[in-house]
């Protein structure tokens, strides 16, 4: 299931920045810092997130063509704010929702599942994060 797109631009102005606050204290939550494709500008993107053996996976609500997702699929640097870490993210890679589900972590599957979407990127912790 995907979101209407007027619920996106509604999050993007309203929901988002708000959201960016509250994902320090939410485990659910973190904050994806991607650099636009085209503008080169630095977005901060508040999103579902699930730890991996070796790395994170995202839940796409909005589908494949939303901003964050060709950004990050762009190959530009990506780093996760979380829990008050920074963690540096390469290797992005598109799946669906039940093959990402299969990596999440015991703890979590079980909230993962219950989102309502059909994709998730898929990311790698760099060698080099920071914490």
């Amino acid at each position: 299931m995907r979101m209407p797109r007027a619920i996106a631009n509604l999050n993007k102005r309203v929901t988002n920045p708000t959201a960016r606050g509250l994902t320090p204290w939410l485990p659910l939550l973190g904050t994806l810092e991607h650099v636009g494709r085209k503008s080169g500008k630095r977005y901060r993107t508040p999103l579902l997130v699930f730890g991996t053996d070796d790395g994170y996976a995202i839940l796409i609500g909005y589908g494949p063509q939303t901003d964050w997702v060709k950004n990050v699929l762009a190959g530009g640097p990506t780093v996760l704010h979380k829990r008050g870490r920074a963690i540096a993210l390469t290797d992005p890679r598109l799946v669906g929702k039940d093959e990402a589900a299969a990596l999440v972590n015991p703890g979590s599957r079980l909230f993962y599942r219950a989102f309502p979407y059909n994709e998730a990127t898929l990311l790698l912790t760099a060698a080099d994060s920071t914490s």
